[in-house]
């Protein structure tokens, strides 16, 4: 089910952007979905739904645009490399 959600902007605004209400609808999309994903309110598959595109088409636009796809905190990066090496690994299968 989707929600119709209106919105209404001067079209001075629009004017000065030099933009199409179309356009300036899925750039505020978009913008409002990385803003969700950068904090960790949506999934990058959602924000990418958000954005009404696919999940491929959302990270390709990230890396247009200079954006990390993956933006972890130093904390959290220390605890997953600590966690990596903690974490016992699966004995090997015998290749003979």
């Amino acid at each position: 089910m989707l929600t119709e959600i209106r919105l209404q902007v001067d079209d001075s605004i629009l004017l000065s952007l030099k933009e199409q209400k179309e356009t300036f609808a899925k750039t505020m999309l978009f913008q409002y979905a990385l803003w969700l994903y950068r904090r960790q309110k949506l999934s990058l598959g959602k924000a990418a739904e958000l954005a009404g595109s696919t999940r491929i088409a959302f990270i390709q636009t990230l890396q247009a645009e200079n954006e990390p796809i993956f933006d972890y905190d130093g904390t959290l990066i220390d605890e997953m490399i600590h966690s990596a090496k903690t974490t016992p690994s699966l004995p090997q299968e015998s290749t003979v």
